[in-house]
């Protein structure tokens, strides 16, 4: 996004298939959505799916074909054994996963015209209850952490991923995804303080345009996704569902364009997203800050592209079901 790599650098870039020394990390929370089953025109029913928007991103990047751990508290109850069957299954470590007798985490979700409203039931849920002693210390050595959502909502977990980014700043790369939700925001100031110091620290903000709205109602999205790129993030890519994504860096802006399918509903598309775009970025070598600051404006096209395929793709099935890498292959 800067000075592009000389040639040398360039040829001994690998790319990530195949790779296993770049290590990612997604750190939140871990929850059931129930999506509802509709017939007639009625509710009839809800199905079961594993969901939380950091886990959607670390399933994302394990069907992709990247080395992820989730890092987080699951309840021992029906549901988060469930879910940590699911993380399992899907090739997702979980040596930064601890356990807790809480009760999990649930999400009962309404579709509208494709586009999800959530009914949280979260007060002393265990992904709320993330202590720093539940975080080994090799956490600390990813290479790329992705964190963001409802777990900066509730203590203790709000501020054990404080304090964890705060540790890996320019040690690893930070990427952020507010995924905002008001209803369970009981103290917006102090919300609005966490966050924003939160994307001050990220390297690369994937925001939607509902949520850089809220934080930023007065100006324009573009101008308010430059601001935001002046007070840390190198890159920053606000989405906006079927319009595609306008993308900025401090020097440069690019709009991306949505892919049409047809959309069963949106449920995990911004998380496969980001899967999307961490991965691919990976794949050009990025591993640190200054090998973002190096990406070229082709590379991060190409990765952008990728991601929303993989959003795209998401939006064809229910529930959080993000691509596998031959999928998004087949459909470029």
């Amino acid at each position: 996004m800067g000075v592009a790599p000389t040639k040398s650098l360039r040829a001994k870039r690998s790319n990530l298939e195949g790779e296993s020394a770049i290590q990612f990390t997604a750190i939140g929370e871990i929850l059931v959505d129930f999506t509802p089953v509709v017939e007639d025109g009625a509710t009839v029913g809800f199905r079961m799916h594993p969901g939380g928007s950091p886990y959607n991103v670390a399933v994302g990047l394990a069907r992709l074909g990247a080395r992820v751990e989730f890092a987080g508290k699951a309840s021992t109850d029906f549901f988060g054994r469930f879910l940590v069957a699911h993380l399992e299954r899907e090739g997702v470590g979980t040596r930064f996963l601890s356990r807790t007798a809480a009760l999990s985490t649930l999400a009962f979700v309404a579709i509208k015209d494709g586009e999800p409203s959530f009914s949280f039931y979260i007060e002393g849920a265990a992904d709320t209850q993330l202590s720093a002693a539940d975080l080994p210390e090799a956490v600390t050595r990813t290479d790329f952490l992705h964190f963001g959502s409802i777990s900066l909502l509730r203590e203790p977990t709000a501020n054990t991923i404080v304090e964890l980014v705060e540790r890996l700043r320019r040690r690893a790369l930070l990427s952020c995804d507010p995924n905002i939700r008001p209803a369970l925001i009981a103290d917006a100031h102090a919300y609005q303080m966490r966050l924003t110091r939160l994307l001050q620290v990220a390297d690369i903000v994937k925001i939607s345009a509902t949520d850089l709205r809220w934080l930023d109602p007065h100006r324009p999205m573009e101008d308010a996704a430059a601001a935001l790129t002046q007070t840390g993030p190198m890159l920053v890519v606000v989405t906006q569902g079927a319009q595609g994504a306008y993308v900025r860096t401090a020097t440069a802006e690019m709009r991306i364009p949505a892919r049409q399918v047809e959309v069963v509903d949106t449920v995990g598309a911004g998380d496969a997203f980001t899967s999307g775009l961490l991965f691919r970025l990976a794949g050009h070598g990025v591993k640190t800050r200054s090998d973002l600051e190096m990406v070229t404006p082709d590379e991060l096209e190409e990765s952008l592209r990728f991601a929303a395929a993989a959003a795209a793709l998401t939006c064809t099935r229910p529930g959080a079901d993000p691509p596998r890498y031959e999928e998004i292959q087949a459909f470029l």
